[in-house]
């Protein structure tokens, strides 16, 4: 990576102002999952161990307003009441995140009311030596994600002011050009946590740069309107391209193939087979379900059938990929040095249906000296659900900011860090 990290910068009796992806999944006021918060703890406690005077930590957790008015909705809708208050405090509010951090470090960790304002502020001047002070969600502030760039520049500037340093380790959010993953970056030497420097280590030079060959990629999920950019970009790229999950059944009607009320883009359907095309061309092996799980229904325990590709009924839907698609799979991961794997390959979320998204994971963790690159969304939780996430060598923290460093686009919260300079120093006066 061509950004300079923690590792380059001098923190001793320097406030470090930090931005972490604590975008955590809350129910009722309790975390669910704190995998994205131990994955920032290697950072955190290097900052510590490096003498640093103070550390600010600055996440979002979901989105407030846009959140709580698709809930009220649903509730309207089911008529139930909808405590707006009662919602806010169990989905939206660091609290429960800074308690879990605090058991995690074994460390006090003081929470702030708010990002901005004189309370934050003066919480920030009294931290002691060593000391951790969390902000509330930066998204109660519209300022965060404003289209208006003075307006993120401004609350930018205004969380600068919490420190001597900024260091980014929330790679899921730094695809965004907000006021906390990028304009803040405007006003202090800006670095990489540890997290960042692997997110892009794996998925940039590993995978798109400099991977070892084989390379094979799984792409699943239900759209290829999603996934359009991904797959061009693969495609100049890998050995071998699996293509599963509703996705799949676009392609296969550009194939002419018959597929039932599977679900299909109609309007992808020229773009699919411009990508079959190219695939042909470039002679990259692309792999499509040759059998299918179907149902009549959308339903977790709907009655199912094993069909060929090609025979699915015009009331039938693809749920999954068949056993003889698996053995395909399997057999064009075998040899693989490098898989990189987005998306489910069947309606994993139902057990009934997970059966294909499940051989692949465990699969793709038993290849032998294998990069194995899990690149963010539900492909986490299939490999979480497989038991078999400790087997893989990275499982990145972004969905889709993984998805658009794959697309080779760059992410405006790494554009935002200083480069790395010769022997010497970056000459900003804090190396």
């Amino acid at each position: 990576m061509n950004k300079m990290t923690v590792r380059d910068i001098d923190l001793k009796g320097k406030r470090v102002v930090m931005r972490v992806d604590f975008n955590v999944p809350m129910k009722e006021g309790v975390v669910q999952d704190d995998t994205r918060i131990k994955a920032a703890l290697p950072t955190i406690k290097y900052v510590l161990e490096k003498g640093a005077k103070s550390l600010v930590l600055m996440s979002h957790l979901g989105d407030p307003k846009k959140d709580m008015q698709k809930a009220k909705e649903k509730a309207e809708k089911d008529g139930k009441a909808f405590d707006e208050k009662k919602y806010i405090e169990g989905k939206h509010k660091m609290a429960p995140v800074s308690a879990r951090l605090a058991q995690l470090l074994g460390k006090d960790v003081k929470l702030a009311p708010a990002c901005m304002g004189p309370e934050a502020e003066s919480m920030v001047a009294a931290l002691s030596q060593g000391s951790i002070l969390m902000l509330e969600n930066t998204r109660f502030h519209k300022e965060e994600t404003s289209k208006d760039a003075a307006e993120r520049e401004k609350m930018g500037k205004a969380l600068a002011q919490y420190g001597d340093v900024f260091v980014n380790d929330a790679f899921g959010s730094a695809h965004r050009a907000h006021a906390s993953t990028e304009a803040v970056a405007h006003f202090l030497p800006a670095v990489a946590g540890f997290l960042m420097e692997k997110e892009i280590e794996y998925l940039e030079d590993k995978v798109m740069k400099n991977p070892a060959r084989p390379l094979v990629a799984v792409i699943g999920g239900a759209k290829v309107s999603s996934k359009i950019a991904v797959l061009e970009s693969l495609l100049g790229k890998v050995d071998r391209l699996l293509v599963g999950g509703g996705m799949a059944y676009t392609f296969l009607k550009a194939k002419g193939l018959s597929v039932g009320a599977s679900l299909v883009e109609d309007d992808m359907i020229d773009t699919a087979r411009a990508i079959l095309q190219k695939a042909y061309e470039t002679n990259i092996y692309l792999y499509l379900p040759i059998d299918h799980i179907v149902t009549t229904e959308f339903s977790a325990d709907a009655q199912s059938w094993h069909v060929a590709r090609g025979n699915i009924d015009e009331n039938q839907m693809g749920m999954d990929i068949g056993p003889l698609t698996i053995q395909k799979f399997e057999g064009a991961l075998k040899g693989a040095k490098t898989v990189f794997w987005n998306g489910p390959v069947g309606v994993f979320e139902f057990p009934k249906f997970a059966t294909g998204t499940m051989a692949l994971a465990k699969t793709i963790a038993a290849l032998p000296d294998c990069v194995t690159v899990i690149g963010g969304g539900d492909s986490v939780s299939a490999v979480n659900k497989a038991g078999v996430a400790d087997k893989m060598s990275h499982i990145s923290t972004g969905g889709g900011a993984s998805l658009e460093l794959i697309e080779g686009k760059e992410l405006p919260g790494v554009k935002a860090l200083k480069d790395k300079k010769p022997a010497g120093g970056c000459g900003c006066g804090c190396c």
